[in-house]
């Protein structure tokens, strides 16, 4: 453990002395030159992103949308190296077509419906996605949650040995840090998608949380599975399913330094778990943050974010076989930019 603190705090000093978590991840993005496709060549923030992520070599830009209307709303951007496609209009629509139909025939679709559901930008973008055509999609910024994560579950479903997909926002500490954070990282999970869990569920959002953290914030994850209860200090059906849950993960994880249950408390500062968990390795150190559900999830990010000042970056889709990800409709063109480069970083090199 103590091999495994000094790594830790060194990785933040590099994040810390580098500038801004999001450059950093932008940076490392930069490195592996992905194709995401953009599902909203419609919406002007979408089109100024995909420019920004091209000038700033972010990643290889598929913009889905008509090429005129797009260059016409967008007169003052230069689309030079950003690729248009127009899905109705595209020659890759038949065959995405028939692979539409393969996935959905058994559910009731028609070889005629799956042609005119191909033509949807969303539904295109995750059939390129399925193909191999591109390496990410994200969408959302002016249609629903819903809009994004059917044709994904459809689609392009869930990894192997995951039975649902989860969210996860990561937050960066204010200027002048956090005195329980060494690098002035944390994530939290479920800040974004499912209102509850099962055990298996909940154990499978930490599991991918903890490969998030690693994979996109840089950190070695140390996860906390959060209750109102510590160590069975509390007795109720709430508290069962997250040690329930813990124990799945550990399972799954041997090697996985997560413990639970935990309150935040306890789960943060040193004194108190000294107090109320004094045998676990990640009392008193978590950088993860795993809640029971997705109510105390959301409270717990946005009084962090509102009261603490921390900047919140998500929620972020995890579990998808291949990274998709679903943009809030109030999201800023640099928002954009930001989930483009996450993206490219959840992306493994056997997609």
């Amino acid at each position: 453990m103590a091999d495994l603190m000094r790594k830790i705090k060194t990785l933040g000093r590099k994040i810390v002395e580098s500038g801004s978590v999001v450059e950093d991840i932008k940076k490392r993005a930069s490195a592996k030159q992905r194709r995401i496709v953009l599902c909203e060549g419609e919406d002007k923030r979408v089109v100024e992103a995909a420019v920004r992520c091209v000038e700033e070599n972010i990643a290889k830009i598929v913009l889905l949308g008509k090429e005129s209307e797009i260059k016409a709303a967008n007169p003052g951007l230069d689309l030079t190296g950003v690729e248009i496609v127009n899905p109705v209009t595209s020659p890759k629509l038949d065959e995405y077509a028939a692979l539409l139909y393969e996935l959905r025939k058994a559910k009731g679709m028609t070889e005629e419906q799956a042609k005119e559901q191909a033509k949807d930008n969303t539904f295109f973008g995750a059939l390129m996605l399925k193909a191999g055509d591109v390496d990410g999609l994200v969408s959302g910024a002016c249609h629903s949650t819903a809009n994004t994560l059917r044709p994904g579950l459809q689609i392009i479903k869930t990894a192997p040995g995951v039975k649902s997909v989860s969210s996860f926002n990561l937050l960066v500490a204010p200027a002048g840090g956090n005195k329980y954070l060494d690098d002035g990282l944390i994530v939290f999970a479920d800040c974004g998608l499912n209102p509850t869990y099962t055990a298996e569920g909940l154990a499978d959002c930490a599991l991918a949380t903890a490969q998030s953290a690693k994979e996109i914030a840089g950190i070695e994850p140390r996860v906390a599975m959060l209750s109102f209860s510590t160590m069975g200090s509390a007795k109720h059906d709430n508290v069962t399913l997250v040690q329930e849950a813990t124990r799945i993960a550990k399972e799954k994880a041997p090697e996985l330094a997560l413990d639970g249950e935990l309150q935040f408390d306890a789960a943060l500062v040193p004194e108190v778990a000294a107090l109320k968990a004094p045998k676990s390795l990640v009392a008193g150190h978590a950088n993860v943050c795993i809640f029971p559900d997705l109510q105390a999830g959301n409270i717990g990010y946005k009084i962090a974010e509102r009261l603490g000042g921390f900047q919140a970056i998500g929620p972020i889709c995890q579990g998808f076989a291949k990274p998709l990800n679903d943009l809030s409709r109030g999201c800023k063109a640099s928002d954009i930019v930001c989930a483009v480069a996450i993206t490219a970083l959840q992306v493994r090199d056997e997609n």
